[in-house]
């Protein structure tokens, strides 16, 4: 069985998905929210939070940073684990602020100083530090999730449980350091995932079957 190269498989992919426009986002404190919010729940229940925070007018950094905390979690609920989450972003943003002024100087710094500043702080982790690198900050950070890693297991072998660094450097290494090609293969990664790569694969019609070590 042939194997593709990883650029041969993002081809492949957006042959068939078209370039796709991720993660929606009107301002860079929408896409820093949104990427903090999503940890544990879907992007839908994302963008009923972050509705409510523009009803309210609460998209400012520093509004949120010094949101009275009850507030802060009625708007942010859809998202699940309200109260944790309202702590933890209301933190991340005083910090800024207060280090930093503004979110833009933040997210203006060098992107491996960024990210090592975001894994600092609490309550982000690799995946969520990357997103916030790649899409608010436009820097490459090549984004690792569950999607992912279940391609890549079932496509190239790579073991089910790969550390997330040495998952992120096996794909770098091998594909050009474009923010745009990195957007749009890890938006590829999580639409394959969604109609094809399930948990339970649905390989009828997999644009990669022939390719794939899985091929169920």
């Amino acid at each position: 069985m042939k194997k593709l190269q990883l650029v041969e498989l993002y081809d492949t992919l957006k042959g068939r998905y078209g370039f796709l426009d991720w993660w929606p986002g009107e301002t860079r404190l929408e896409i820093f929210i949104g990427a903090i919010l999503t940890q544990n729940t879907s992007w839908s229940n994302v963008e009923k939070a972050i509705a409510n925070l523009k009803a309210a007018g609460a998209l400012d950094l520093h509004r949120l940073a010094h949101m009275r905390r009850g507030k802060l979690e009625a708007l942010i609920r859809p998202s699940g684990f309200y109260r944790q989450k309202a702590e933890r972003l209301a933190s991340i943003l005083r910090h800024i602020e207060d280090d930093y002024g503004s979110l833009e100087t933040f997210l203006d710094m060098d992107g491996q100083a960024l990210r090592s500043r975001l894994l600092e702080m609490k309550g982000i982790g690799s995946e969520t530090a990357d997103s916030i690198v790649l899409y608010a900050a436009d820097k490459p950070s090549f984004v690792i999730d569950a999607y992912t890693k279940r391609i890549m297991h079932r496509v190239y072998g790579t073991r089910e449980d790969i550390a997330y660094g040495d998952l992120q450097n096996l794909i770098v290494q091998r594909i050009p350091k474009k923010v745009r090609l990195y957007k749009d293969f890890h938006a590829q990664f999580v639409e394959h995932a969604k109609l094809h790569c399930r948990k339970a694969p649905s390989c009828k019609g997999c644009p990669v079957r022939t390719f794939c070590g899985y091929n169920g």
